[in-house]
């Protein structure tokens, strides 16, 4: 019988922490989620390897580096409602919501959300709320947000999601040119959004978040 806390533990240790990951509520909610229970059964064994995981349709469930990464930059705090955008089977929320007070785990696969639900009440995650709805749109209805979160590659950022951001609030993204991604948070301002590099990954772009192909004549 395979010691899913172990491989965890080997997880942290060689994934989270040599990626200069050192903020205990994100240690600590690695260690405690139980990532092989937000995979498809027969990608179990599979579920602590150094990348991502394939779910199909181009969604993944991103690696564990580039998650800690994401979430050490944006920086969660207990007082704060975050958007997951893309939460798929449910392990990126379920790991927020040991670190923020409340996540909205956005889904638009009515599938993957109906199992994320399950696996979600399976942890004791009853601070996730789960919306089926598109992705590109967000969940403007439970906002706005402290901070948002995309799981997935984005070729272009839809307004919608920086609209739903609190002033003060910020969001990360991957955003992917050709085969290179660069991991930028932004931080709202009156003025706009300013953002920063943050690291390079690599992910598929979500369905909606394409760059729109300028229009020549």
């Amino acid at each position: 019988m395979t010691d899913f806390s172990a491989r965890r533990r080997i997880m942290v240790d060689t994934q989270v922490r040599p990626a200069d990951v050192t903020k205990f509520p994100i240690i600590e909610a690695m260690l405690a989620v139980p990532r092989e229970q937000f995979v498809p059964d027969a990608l179990r064994e599979a579920a602590y390897a150094g990348d991502n995981i394939e779910l199909g349709n181009g969604r993944v469930v991103l690696e564990a580096r580039t998650l800690a990464k994401m979430l050490d930059a944006l920086d969660v705090r207990g007082d704060e409602l975050v958007l997951d955008v893309g939460c798929a089977l449910g392990y990126s929320s379920a790991v927020i919501a040991r670190m923020a007070q409340a996540v909205v785990a956005l889904e638009e696969d009515e599938e993957m959300a109906s199992e994320a639900q399950d696996q979600l009440v399976n942890v004791g995650a009853d601070n996730v709320v789960l919306q089926v709805g598109t992705l590109a749109e967000g969940a403007a209805e439970h906002g706005p947000y402290d901070a948002i979160i995309v799981q997935g590659g984005v070729g272009e950022l839809p307004v919608a999601l920086t609209d739903q951001l609190k002033e003060g609030g910020r969001i990360i993204c991957l955003f992917m040119d050709e085969a290179l991604g660069a991991v930028r948070i932004g931080y709202k301002t009156s003025a706009g959004m300013s953002w920063r590099f943050e690291f390079n990954a690599g992910a598929p772009v979500l369905p909606g978040f394409q760059k729109q192909r300028a229009f020549a004549l």
